[in-house]
């Protein structure tokens, strides 16, 4: 994803980064109160990340030191629900595809590849200082005042270069400078021969890639929407150059019709054309997917054409031929390549903001997360009804039948509807309750996270009962 795709939120968005991270916002309402919906009431930004930290979805990093800023954990729920995301977006982008393929690249890397990426001279943001407060800012998103003091004494902007520089082995000279990449696609650029020659691809085909980015961001806001550490899911779909708006028009619907798939609702999102002026140098078509977020529209996931441009840098720089020979016409050529590059970390968090909810069940209100099944942490909550040793027994073995087909919750703490309203809260699709009468008739009952709709069904025939709701 390159930084021209990866907007912060206007200077006026919702940041509840450092208030959280020092404990300045209350995370500590009482447990059950939260779970029913409370009598409180919070924007959908706070709720969301209230639930985060309660539940265990998203920590912040160091809490414990006073936090440090725009670095976030990911908790015994986030870190589940992040692979999901990931893990659906690996299936629709390489598994069911036949034409693309995956690597890992490395995150250290030479400083060759980011100068002829053009990163080294160009990958910046315009930086100006306070003179009142000495706070520095993003010059292009605040408007010219300071979002601190609200003075506009601020000093003329100049480039910061947004790339983490390091050294690499015990001693510290230029010949031993490294970078951490700010993103994955070059990754894949420079390994475009090595993967076509080991596969046997030809264009069209894919190469895809996840993992982390780092950008010394000069202002991260938005929670976990901008941040100095990410993780991307980025694929590089080389096509030949005749065919590059065709495959480019193809990859917006494509990765517009994912996040709809995956249950953000249509009048949620939105797909953005770059203009003109807009368009990063190397780009003859950008777009976005952007999301109708607490703070307004913002970036989801950009698709650009990036012609040839990159494959042919380091083809220059290097001085090996990054082009394709087809034999069946006997062209030459440099594909053209089309580029969906997601955040897995912002996208994640599309998700949480697009199914919470608060209804009202019998008369009590209630918080549920409306996930879709294939994002959900856990797929099943496995509830004996009692402590009673009989109980927990059979509870564990049902436990120990559904686990090697679903990640699984075991909870028999407070009542059964307490416990219900937890497992709604995060999200889990289902419900297995096992009671006295299962001692007797070897059956449980499955409750519906959204209908709360309740089945009773045998032990025995439970593996196939949840395999039908829940395995996609």
């Amino acid at each position: 994803m390159d930084k021209d795709l990866s907007a912060s939120p206007p200077s006026s968005s919702v940041d509840f980064s450092d208030e959280v991270a020092t404990g300045k916002r209350s995370l500590s309402r009482n447990d059950d109160e939260l779970a029913t919906g409370g009598s409180y009431e919070m924007d959908l930004m706070e709720q969301v990340t209230n639930l985060c930290k309660r539940r265990g979805f998203i920590f912040p990093s160091a809490e414990i030191y006073g936090g440090f800023r725009s670095t976030y954990d990911y908790g015994p729920l986030g870190v589940l629900m992040l692979r999901n995301v990931k893990e659906a977006w690996w299936r629709s982008m390489v598994q069911l595809r036949e034409e693309v393929v995956g690597i890992d690249a490395a995150i250290l890397s030479t400083p060759k590849i980011w100068e002829a990426s053009g990163h080294l001279a160009s990958f910046s943001d315009p930086l100006v200082d306070c003179r009142n407060c000495h706070e520095r800012w993003r010059a292009d998103k605040i408007g010219g005042v300071c979002p601190s003091c609200g003075s506009s004494d601020l000093t003329e902007a100049r480039p910061f270069n947004l790339m983490f520089k390091t050294h690499v082995g015990p001693v510290e000279n230029e010949g031993t400078v490294a970078y951490l990449r700010p993103e994955t696609a070059q990754g894949m650029f420079v390994n475009f021969a090595n993967v076509m020659t080991t596969t046997r691809k030809k264009p069209p085909f894919g190469i895809a890639q996840m993992g982390k980015s780092f950008r010394n961001e000069i202002t991260p806001q938005g929670y976990v929407f901008r941040t100095r550490e990410f993780e991307q899911m980025e694929m590089e779909y080389f096509v030949p150059p005749n065919e590059g708006r065709r495959w480019f028009e193809y990859w917006c619907e494509e990765r517009l019709s994912w996040y709809i798939d995956l249950g953000i609702p249509r009048e949620k999102l939105r797909l953005r054309h770059h203009s003109p002026e807009e368009l990063s140098h190397y780009s003859a078509g950008t777009a976005d997917v952007e999301f109708a977020f607490p703070w307004g529209w913002d970036e989801l996931e950009g698709i650009a054409n990036r012609t040839d441009y990159d494959l042919n840098a380091h083809s220059k720089a290097s001085g090996v031929r990054l082009d394709y020979f087809d034999q069946a016409t006997g062209e030459r050529y440099t594909p053209h390549v089309i580029e969906p590059a997601a955040g897995a970390t912002r996208a994640m968090m599309a998700f949480l903001l697009a199914a919470y909810d608060e209804d009202e069940i019998n008369g009590e209100k209630r918080t549920v997360l409306r996930l879709d099944k294939r994002l959900a942490p856990y797929k099943v909550a496995v509830l004996p009804l009692s402590k009673k040793e009989p109980l927990l027994q059979l509870a564990h073995s049902v436990l120990a039948q559904l686990q090697p087909l679903v990640m699984c919750e075991y909870d028999d703490t407070q009542s059964i509807g307490r416990r219900y309203r937890r497992q709604d809260e995060i999200g889990t699709p289902l419900c297995v309750t096992v009671d006295f009468q299962s001692l007797e008739d070897r059956a449980v009952t499955i409750r519906d996270r959204d209908t709360t709709e309740q089945v009773r069904v045998p032990i025995a025939e439970l593996d196939q009962a949840i395999q039908q709701r829940v395995c996609l």
